[in-house]
């Protein structure tokens, strides 16, 4: 839900605050159970949504610091050129590596890399691994 609300974000010119409240999760559920039926509580889901929301501003906030890691590790990529679903990807993940100590950095590498295979282009899922692991042996994203 994150990487959809930054993805949004960025191709739709909508201020943070209109990208959250026109959010649907229960679309967005339905969107990706590729048919099948998905009972999920609403407790849950709003939780989730709570959690994207944190993720979401979060990775906004701090857009900057963020996009300046990925250019120094992207040789011969200007941000600008990445696919936008990359680039968002990447962020977040990034975002998750700067400021989410609980959640081991090889659970946020490997979603990633999920996310890119599912929404990215064919190449999308080496690219992120390959960025990421790069960023990973860094002194500000390596954790002791």
């Amino acid at each position: 839900m994150a990487l959809q609300m930054l993805y949004q974000k960025e191709l739709g010119a909508s201020d943070a605050g209109e990208v959250k409240a026109s959010f649907d999760p229960f679309e967005y559920l339905a969107a990706r159970d590729d048919g099948e039926a998905v009972a999920v509580a609403p407790d849950l889901v709003r939780q989730a949504l709570a959690f994207a929301g944190e993720l979401f501003d979060g990775t906004l906030a701090r857009r900057d610091e963020i996009d300046e890691l990925v250019k120094s590790q992207a040789e011969n990529w200007r941000l600008e050129r990445m696919p936008a679903v990359d680039r968002n990807i990447l962020r977040l993940a990034v975002y998750e590596l700067l400021a989410e100590p609980d959640v081991p950095p090889l659970v946020v590498l490997d979603e990633a890399i999920e996310l890119a295979k599912r929404y990215g282009s064919e190449q999308s899922g080496a690219f992120v691994n390959g960025l990421l692991d790069g960023l990973l042996r860094r002194p500000e994203i390596a954790r002791g």
